[in-house]
């Protein structure tokens, strides 16, 4: 009997500790909720309307209340959160930009900020986190530290020798030694730039990153401005031994993107090129250009080493909100869609899916709690889509498999993975005469389930569908019925009308409401 228990238990804590090096493959099937940590929850008592995003000042988020409010994460379905740097910040009077609430400011890596708690406090965030079986990303900074002057005091600092830095120089975009050299931010606010080609400093973030992977069980890292020399990277992420995805900011083409995915680089990065080519296809007003994002995946696939493993977004802490260049919620909705349906890890940034509204730095940084954490339209969109996903990424044949573009027209796009389809559009949220047809491969009757509606779909000749939008432009996300069981949605207990011929929206969405009731 004793045997048995010690058996047990040790099978129990196999399963239920968190993983020591989680890899890029096992991060594959994540979706991830990203968080700003001053600005997600308060303390109890706290004054809740004494945070203006304007102030650029500390408005009281830490460790232990992001800690204290998962559930709301984790109840939209998100199997891993990305929380902003740990490290201490820039610790001096208040600079024309504000303070470090974001955390991005660095001073000395290897201490912790003590505004977001103790190293007790990140431990039991990070052993929340694994006992609900999430995963813990942490945003990491090596590309540079904060100062005041271009001459700062060096002593403050994890690295103290001025060999250790390149001298101050402003970037020149269209030169790349220059943007590995030189240094971000300006003169108010300089970001000395990290000499990361001495070895001294190689192997001081070496034994940095591991000792911090391993004192707070990190199953993956977010490099922040990876504006350093390439092979400093592959080193750097074996030391870490964990998922490495990678910020390589602006609308460079592609190209240059996917030459930082690979051995001799990361990972995976956030995928830029598709951010903007999203811009371009869904927001209102906008160019309303669909071929962008059927061009960025060709171009992805040809270029990029995975793209399982890229980072989707519509919105973090260096872009504007997507409520605030794209007027209609139907263009949101319809972009995430294509986000968590497409090839690729879906990322969601704090107060997406409250529709928050703000432009640029400092107002795409607002605080979530005035929303109350409400059961948003987007937050239950969202937590389908999750649902949805994690039961897909169960099959590794979905999971692998690369989506296709089916047909692209000036009104939407239908995408194609594994045996899901998602016909996306940019029409919004008016009803219009219009309709995208696609033809799939599935054979003629196949019954297909609409799994944000429960709609019954059967394909037309030639395995054709065709979406209209005389109801407004929703997405429409296809998948046989035979592939439900187990999946927890739609019952399959709605009988198929003898009649239907599975193509229209407003006759399918009409005959469900019959059926219904």
């Amino acid at each position: 009997m004793t045997l048995l228990v010690l058996l047990i238990t040790f099978v129990f804590l196999a399963l239920a500790s968190p993983s020591l090096a989680a890899t890029a493959d096992q991060w594959r099937s994540r979706s991830i909720y990203q968080v700003i940590i001053d600005r997600y929850a308060l303390p109890q008592g706290a004054d809740p309307t004494k945070c203006d995003p304007a102030d650029r000042t500390w408005c009281g988020g830490t460790w232990n209340t992001l800690q204290e409010n998962l559930d709301y994460i984790q109840n939209a379905g998100f199997t891993a959160v990305w929380i902003s740097p740990v490290s201490q910040n820039y610790q001096g009077p208040t600079t024309p930009y504000g303070d470090p609430y974001h955390g991005y400011w660095i001073a000395d890596a290897t201490q912790l900020n003590d505004h977001f708690g103790t190293s007790d406090d990140l431990k039991a965030l990070s052993d929340e986190l694994h006992r609900r079986g999430m995963y813990l990303m942490v945003d990491v900074v090596v590309n540079d530290v904060m100062a005041t002057s271009t001459n700062p005091d060096l002593s403050t600092y994890m690295f103290k020798d001025s060999s250790q830095y390149h001298p101050y120089c402003v970037i020149g975009w269209n030169n790349n030694t220059s943007i590995e050299r030189c240094w971000l931010g300006d003169t108010v606010v300089p970001l000395p730039d990290i000499n990361t080609e001495d070895p001294t400093v190689v192997s001081g973030f070496g034994d940095w990153i591991e000792s911090l992977v391993k004192e707070y069980n990190i199953d993956g890292l977010r490099i922040d401005g990876m504006h350093v020399n390439m092979d400093f990277w592959p080193v750097f992420c074996e030391r870490a031994g964990v998922f490495c995805i990678g910020e390589v900011f602006g609308s460079d083409p592609v190209r240059a993107a996917a030459s930082f995915q690979g051995p001799n680089g990361l990972d995976s990065v956030l995928h830029y090129p598709m951010y903007y080519s999203l811009v371009d296809a869904f927001t209102i007003p906008g160019p309303l250009n669909t071929t962008a994002v059927s061009d960025m995946m060709a171009q992805s696939k040809a270029l990029f080493n995975d793209t399982g493993l890229l980072g989707n977004f519509l919105e973090n802490q260096d872009v504007p909100r997507w409520h605030n260049i794209s007027v209609d919620p139907q263009s949101l909705y319809n972009a995430m869609v294509f986000n968590f349906m497409s090839d690729g890890i879906p990322i969601v940034y704090y107060g997406q899916e409250q529709y928050s509204n703000g432009n640029a730095d400092p107002y795409n940084r607002a605080p979530l709690w005035p929303s109350d954490y409400a059961n948003t339209t987007a937050y239950q969109l969202i937590t389908t889509l999750n649902k949805f996903r994690n039961f897909l990424a169960q099959n590794s044949t979905w999971l692998y498999s690369s989506a296709n573009v089916l047909a692209t027209t000036e009104y939407g796009i239908a995408i194609m993975k594994g045996d899901v389809i998602s016909v996306l559009t940019n029409i919004g949220s008016p009803p219009q005469n219009v309709s995208v047809p696609v033809y799939t491969p599935f054979q003629t009757d196949t019954d297909l389930v609409n799994i944000l509606t429960c709609v019954h779909w059967v394909v037309g000749s030639n395995g054709t569908i065709e979406v209209e939008y005389t109801l407004g432009g929703q997405p429409v996300v296809l998948i046989p019925s035979s592939e439900l069981p187990g999946s927890g949605f739609c019952g399959d207990n709605i009988p198929l009308p003898h009649d239907w011929n599975g193509t229209s929206w407003t006759v399918l969405s009409a005959q469900r409401d019959i059926l219904l009731n």
